[in-house]
């Protein structure tokens, strides 16, 4: 089959629905081909999903009207085609990767004792596949072990205990979420987190996985404690599925190396989202994804001044769900100041509120905030903005109050 000018998309997530819509609001229709059976949806939210705050259904995308359903198993830059488990073969005039991430798998002893496939109770947290499986065997009672103190164990161990599990979540690093937070923030979460009966331990490496009868049934510590537990929950990071670009000779490092108009070693294929690394990051949050998907549908529509030059991103999450009140927390650039940076804090012990900003030379270059994130609107903006503070040190104050803060 030949193409012409046609855009195909592999990858139907957040970044690939986004190009879609956005090319066709411009006039230059793509084919999306997604190997998900379920109707594509907002990944960011599937802890709201185990948590039982949103059905399946709520946290759907549209769905392009150029969908495909198939799995792409190779790209032909000779022929500019690509190639589907079933056989059949998709022309392109462009080719976009939008192929996102795989989960990372740590090296358990036990984890692939079946072969390829995790024991019975053992799951990842990645797909809506992923989440359904997990929320079907979660029950009142049931004990969790989650591997992962990130932005994603945190999600998943919190969901679990408001469906009433008894979570163990084992952190390997000294504190929770630790690439994000700092450690007064890390130190709030595990609060909240043991508020809510899961039991953290922090600096603790999981050995083994250790089965009967072809379930899981307890998890070995490396030093040698042994933690009874009737599902396994991993989610120890993510890494971006290269394995198409990587096979079809494209430049890969962490992932597909892109420049600035979001376009690969082969100037007929573009990467964005996960899977794209630019100027030397991989960034794996949602808003970088869906601006790159933004500029590219500009560059693919003949707007050849439109160009990708990163993305200063905020990550937020909000645990909610149950009967508990939500925990909101947002953090920004740099969270730890260097030396001769001004920081200011604000912490209120009761409400279990922190905020913290980090000035340097004049301009706000980050923060952190949990709970009353009232403020965290115009840190963003002064943060993204980078515009000069007013000498006199009154403005980051300013910021972190004006809602009624103390």
């Amino acid at each position: 089959m030949t193409s012409n000018g046609r855009v195909v998309v592999i990858g139907a997530g957040p970044a690939g629905v986004a190009l879609a819509r956005r090319l066709g609001e411009l006039g230059t229709p793509a084919v999306v081909v997604g190997e998900e059976e379920h109707r594509p949806y907002n990944r960011v939210l599937l802890a709201e999903v185990l948590a039982g705050r949103y059905a399946p259904e709520a946290i759907a995308l549209p769905v392009p009207p150029g969908l495909v359903r198939g799995r792409v198993v190779g790209i032909d830059r000779a022929a500019r085609q690509v190639r589907c488990a079933d056989g059949s073969v998709l022309g392109y005039g462009t080719l976009v990767l939008a192929t996102g991430a795989n989960p990372v798998l740590p090296p358990l002893r036990g984890l692939f004792a079946r072969g390829n496939g995790f024991p019975e109770g053992v799951h990842a947290f990645r797909t809506m596949d992923d989440c359904l499986g997990l929320s079907g065997a979660v029950r009142p009672g049931v004990r969790v072990v989650v591997v992962g103190g990130g932005l994603l164990g945190v999600s998943a161990a919190r969901a679990l205990a408001v469906r009433g599990a008894q979570v163990v979540l084992a952190q390997q690093a000294e504190r929770l979420m630790e690439h994000r937070l700092d450690p007064a923030a890390s130190a709030l979460v595990l609060r909240h987190l043991t508020d809510l009966g899961v039991e953290v331990h922090t600096e603790c490496r999981v050995r083994g996985v250790r089965c009967a009868g072809g379930a899981v049934r307890s998890v070995e510590l490396a030093d040698g404690y042994l933690l009874d537990t009737d599902l396994l929950v991993l989610t120890c990071g993510v890494r971006p599925r290269t394995g198409l670009a990587e096979d079809a000779g494209l430049a890969v490092r962490r992932g597909v190396l892109v420049d600035d108009a979001l376009r690969t070693s082969d100037p007929h294929i573009h990467a964005i989202g996960d899977c794209a690394e630019h100027a030397g990051t991989v960034y794996g949050l949602a808003a970088p994804a869906l601006e790159q998907a933004g500029v590219l549908a500009e560059v693919l529509a003949g707007r050849t001044d439109s160009r990708y030059t990163g993305t200063r991103s905020l990550t937020r999450l909000t645990l909610a769900g149950g009967p508990h009140p939500p925990f909101d927390l947002a953090a920004f650039g740099e969270t730890e100041p260097r030396a001769g940076d001004d920081v200011v804090r604000l912490t209120d012990a009761t409400r279990g509120t922190y905020r913290k900003v980090v000035v340097r030379d004049g301009r706000l270059v980050g923060g952190v905030l949990v709970g009353a994130l009232g403020t965290v609107g115009a840190l963003a903006r002064a943060w993204e903005g980078e515009e000069p503070l007013p000498a006199d040190g009154g403005p980051p104050l300013h910021l972190l109050t004006h809602d009624g803060g103390s």
